[in-house]
């Protein structure tokens, strides 16, 4: 009986912990905003996509940045960054878009 019980309050545990809020993905989506946002290379940068959410055993989120080169060179010219936020480590990565867009 006592291993029932056991057996039973870890699954009810497990689902609980599977099921998540909408403040919780308010709250994840922001993370990823503000985490992509400080590891952008581009000014006025924005987020200008809904979150793609990697399936767990990937472990990341995707979002699309938009802004302008900073570099004198490039004149201002609006520019994309591919963002990928890691779950678990909280970091931000981005790499330049601009090619897969057809710019």
């Amino acid at each position: 009986m006592k291993i029932y019980l056991t057996l039973l309050l870890a699954l009810g545990g497990a689902t609980h912990a599977l099921a998540s809020t909408d403040q919780a993905w308010a709250e994840h989506d922001k993370r990823v905003a503000s985490s992509c946002l400080k590891a952008t290379t581009l000014k006025q940068a924005r987020v200008a996509s809904t979150p793609a959410e990697f399936d767990d055993r990937v472990g990341y989120t995707a979002v699309l940045i938009q802004g302008r080169y900073p570099q004198a060179h490039m004149k201002n010219q609006p520019g994309a960054e591919l963002c990928l936020y890691h779950k678990q480590s909280r970091k931000a990565f981005v790499t330049q878009w601009d090619s897969v867009q057809g710019k």
